[in-house]
């Protein structure tokens, strides 16, 4: 058997570049499943991807696929021949299907009877003759949310083709991809050496296109330009701020990527970082320095896609660029600050928060309150608070925001303490948006986690209050990551707050407005615990802790983080898992005979030692017991707890819990009941598996 290596390149217009490693990879996906399907032997598959072109490399692909013998069952013997002994016409076109008369079937024998059979050899089929196919139906499963067509063909694609290349080695595979047949005529950079060339043999695509100007390995491409803008950084005695996204699109944008550097007025660092940041980073695509104190500096490195032997052109030009566009910034900034947020109070009442739930301004006397009640219960000032909702989303109105929406919050930080505002409001400003995404931060203070708390439950209880609740995954009002912010806040930061306030205040702010309010403070509540499930399991912990956490329902987040924690402990002691199946039968034995609560235990029934003996162990820790789930010590709970595994033990290896005298049988009972339920006070462990 013969093994080469497959390069297949289609070329095209300009890739969108944030899509362009998400369609490369979904296309080397596809074109590897096509192989597994095709039973095609194969070592690996890569991807490459730039501005204008898609491409996979299968190393080691077999030249076809391998012989393999099959087996076909027919009909029953019974079936397939009539009484006088001569074939049906079943058999016969079973038969005919397999290119075989009845005469040449094999007879398979088995215990429930006799079958037809047909044995045969199916010849693998050479892979020149398979990748056409296989690519196009690649191509066909790509994300293309909008596919255009081009000229007068009816073909669809992301972008425009013009190539097609597919070589098996050095060999071309012939066939038509997207309309365009293909050949080894590969193009080269746009701008640099020749406009296109022939690829000679699939293993030298790199390097023959390296030669024409183009880095085709993406993460090759990628690391470059990394690596040469933090080394730019660095003689600039500063900081790139280079998210690895800005990283991901710079490098789908350049096919042969120049690092240079260029600046600005200084003037513009009077405009708030943030605006100046958005501005290079969004609509630019540069990445701003930061000096050592992560201030911004009027210096800025930028990627550009040819190499110039007059740099200071494409150096200039690009700060001509920018200028306008800090020059706005700084426009809408000098504009904004000739109003208080205060004064922008009024406009909110011109913008809708949704329909049913009435305008922002509506929306922001409701934060308002609710952030002072949410205060109250920790203990901080409330006027602060309230003044800090109230001003929550009045930074939605000035120019900047509505000319840079990302900068919302953070402008209105800037904007607050021009006003005068109290540092506290200011702030949470900012940080009444926090954790905006997953393991982002969280706000800093309790006034700024009063507002962002009070934002987010009042969005839970208004969509939830008018029967707009996800389903599958629509969330139009992202109510899955408002609900696990409020999570991560009072988690996190260790808040002694209880949801089912949190949501029976807000509730009451609504007034008529909630269609829907039957049952609705459990329904939101139990949204949001729901959202310990997902959370907690991307941190590794077992379902079944998480289970017999949430059977209890606590509904303060901070105290179910407590728990979850202790059972997590308990389930690896080497008693825990011993009670947990101790604590399996007692829930069973208790649910058979309908004992929902705990009646007296009465000593003068026991009839041996070792009901005696569980039931002083039960009575000598029930006191600790008690005070540590007041202080919320779940961990100093199991610690107690995990001391009755012996006398558990004892319990039910000698003590028949089922006797026959009913006063005995109930006192057993009770003592069971009393057993359990001290567990219970932190979770029901009987769930935990018993492995």
């Amino acid at each position: 058997m013969r093994y080469e290596n497959l390069l297949v390149e289609i070329g095209t217009e300009e890739l969108p570049p944030k899509a362009l490693s998400k369609l490369a990879q979904a296309f080397a996906d596809n074109v590897q499943a096509a192989l597994d399907d095709a039973e095609l032997k194969y070592t690996s598959v890569k991807w490459f991807a730039s501005p204008r072109r898609l491409a996979v490399n299968v190393i080691g692909l077999a030249q076809q696929q391998e012989d393999k013998s099959i087996e076909k069952k027919g009909p029953a013997v019974s079936v397939a021949f009539d009484d006088t002994g001569q074939a049906t016409k079943a058999a016969q076109g079973w038969a005919r299907s397999n290119g075989i008369t009845v005469e040449q079937a094999e007879r398979l024998t088995t215990e429930k009877g006799e079958w037809l059979l047909f044995k045969g050899e199916v010849k693998g089929e050479q892979t020149a003759t398979l990748i056409p196919a296989m690519i196009e139906g690649a191509l066909k499963k790509l994300p293309i949310p909008k596919p255009m067509r081009w000229g007068s063909s009816p073909i669809q694609f992301i972008r425009p083709v013009h190539t097609v290349c597919m070589l098996f080695g050095e060999e071309i595979v012939n066939g038509n991809i997207l309309g365009i047949a293909s050949d080894r005529v590969i193009y080269g950079h746009r701008f640099h050496g020749e406009k296109q060339f022939n690829l000679t043999h699939a293993d030298n695509y790199l390097e023959q296109l390296e030669a024409h100007y183009v880095l085709a390995d993406f993460a090759a491409r990628k690391a470059k330009i990394k690596q040469q803008v933090t080394t730019t950084a660095e003689q600039e005695n500063a900081l790139a701020d280079m998210s690895d996204a800005l990283l991901d699109e710079v490098t789908a944008l350049v096919e042969w990527p120049v690092v240079l550097t260029a600046s600005f007025d200084e003037s513009f660092l009077a405009v708030p970082k943030e605006a100046l940041i958005y501005t290079m980073k969004d609509d630019q695509k540069y990445f701003p320095l930061l000096d050592k104190d992560g201030q911004l500096k009027s210096r800025f490195v930028f990627v550009t896609n040819i190499e110039s032997k007059d740099a200071y052109q494409i150096i200039s030009g690009n700060e001509k660029v920018i200028r306008p566009r800090l020059a706005d910034a700084e426009f809408f900034f000098n504009t904004d600050k000739k109003n208080t947020l205060e004064s922008r109070l009024e406009s909110l009442k011109t913008v809708l928060f949704q329909k049913q739930l009435g305008t922002l301004y509506e929306k922001s006397l409701r934060i308002s309150e609710l952030a002072g009640n949410i205060a109250s219960m920790l203990g901080s000032d409330t006027t602060l608070a309230a003044r800090a909702g109230l001003l929550s989303k009045t930074d939605l109105m000035t120019n900047m925001v509505m000319e840079f929406p990302d900068v919302q919050g953070v402008m209105g930080m800037h904007y607050a303490k021009f006003d005068g505002e109290h540092n506290e409001v200011a702030l949470a400003q900012n940080e009444q948006y926090m954790p905006r995404f997953a393991g982002d931060q969280l706000p800093t203070s309790h006034i700024s986690c009063a507002v962002a708390l009070a934002d987010k439950i009042d969005s839970l209880v208004g969509i939830f209050g008018i029967g707009q609740v996800p389903k599958g995954d629509k969330d139009p009002f992202a109510l899955r990551r408002a609900a696990i912010g409020v999570l991560r806040i009072i988690v996190e930061m260790k808040l002694p707050l209880d949801l089912t306030d949190l949501v029976r205040s807000s509730i009451s702010l609504f007034g008529d407005k909630l269609t829907q309010p039957e049952d609705l403070e459990t329904k939101v509540v139990d949204f949001i615990l729901g959202r310990f499930r997902a959370w907690y399991q991307e941190q590794g912990i077992d379902v079944d802790v998480i289970q017999a956490v949430a059977a209890r329902r606590p509904t303060k987040p901070a105290d179910f983080a407590a728990r979850i924690e202790a059972v997590s402990g308990f389930k690896s002691l080497a008693s825990g898992l011993a009670l947990a199946s101790a604590n399996k039968r007692v829930a069973n034995i208790l649910a058979k005979n309908k004992v929902t609560d705990t009646a007296a235990i009465e000593p003068s029934l026991f009839e041996n030692e070792h009901e005696k003996g569980l039931a002083e162990a039960l009575e000598s820790i029930e006191e600790s017991v008690s005070v540590f789930v007041n202080d919320a010590n779940y961990q100093g709970v199991f610690a107690e707890l995990a001391t009755l595994h012996v006398k558990v033990d004892n319990f039910f290896d000698n003590v028949m819990v089922m006797a026959e005298d009913e006063r005995i049988r109930n006192n057993r009972l009770a003592l069971l009941s009393k057993l359990r339920m001290l567990f219970l006070l932190v979770a029901d462990i009987s769930i935990l598996n018993q492995q």
